[in-house]
């Protein structure tokens, strides 16, 4: 059975609607490691939509699980990643106007930038992972970039049902395969919820699911540690 990160940025999102301090997503990280999270999920945007730095520091001192920082591929960040050191940094592609993230990373178009970013986090002993699709191309370019984790980008799986599904579905799994086959640990995410969580955590090589807007949404109506608890029940089952 995979791993379960919890992405807690919608929390933060609910705060900034009002620019106060409640919810607090520090303590809804608490509350989703009583619940059973394996490791908690931040992205700190450029533009600072909803987790900030100063959750970032409080974050890291505070957890009893482990830190995977979502961010771009930026000097800036890397400074920040440098700083704070999280257990994990997940590269991921970022536009201002998306309302969330909306593909993989093309780590072959920005493969130079990579080479001289993953070394650095790896040399303070901070493990890279790379989000990307699951084509054949982008993990023979993470396995070139010598990266630890690829965090398989599983949003087209969850954005259709039926035959496209299906066919989604064996593109991760063989996307996991290959990437296993290149010694590079898989993780996957992005759109997985109750429903569709199963056939994922059922891949035999999958390391770690990092699922976000499912467990708040949940969390609103029956509290985090129980969404938590549930989502990780689901996982099991499958």
């Amino acid at each position: 059975m995979p791993t379960l990160g919890v992405n807690i940025d919608h929390i933060a999102t609910l705060r900034e609607a009002r620019k106060g301090k409640e919810p607090d997503p520090v303590a809804a990280a608490i509350l989703a490691e009583l619940g059973g999270a394996d490791g908690i999920v931040v992205h700190l945007r450029e533009d600072r939509r909803h987790i900030q730095d100063r959750d970032l520091r409080i974050l890291r001192e505070t957890l009893r699980t482990r830190l995977d920082l979502e961010m771009a591929a930026t000097d800036e960040m890397v400074k920040i990643a440098l700083s704070v050191r999280p257990e994990m940094v997940t590269l991921v592609p970022e536009k201002r106007q998306e309302l969330t993230t909306e593909g993989g990373l093309d780590v072959i178009s920005q493969g130079k930038k990579l080479e001289e970013i993953i070394p650095r986090l790896q040399e303070e002993g901070i493990a890279v992972s790379l989000f990307i699709e699951p084509s054949e191309e982008q993990i023979t370019e993470a396995k070139r970039l010598a990266t630890d984790f690829i965090e398989i980008h599983t949003g087209s799986y969850a954005g259709c049902r039926g035959k496209a599904q299906e066919a989604e579905l064996i593109r991760i799994i063989r996307a996991a395969q290959l990437a296993t086959e290149f010694g590079i640990s898989v993780n996957a995410g992005h759109g997985l919820d109750y429903w569709n969580v199963g056939a994922i955590a059922a891949i035999p090589n999958m390391r770690e699911l990092n699922i976000g807007h499912s467990i708040i949404a949940r969390a609103a109506l029956v509290g985090m540690v129980e969404a938590v608890r549930e989502m990780k029940s689901r996982m099991r089952s499958a």
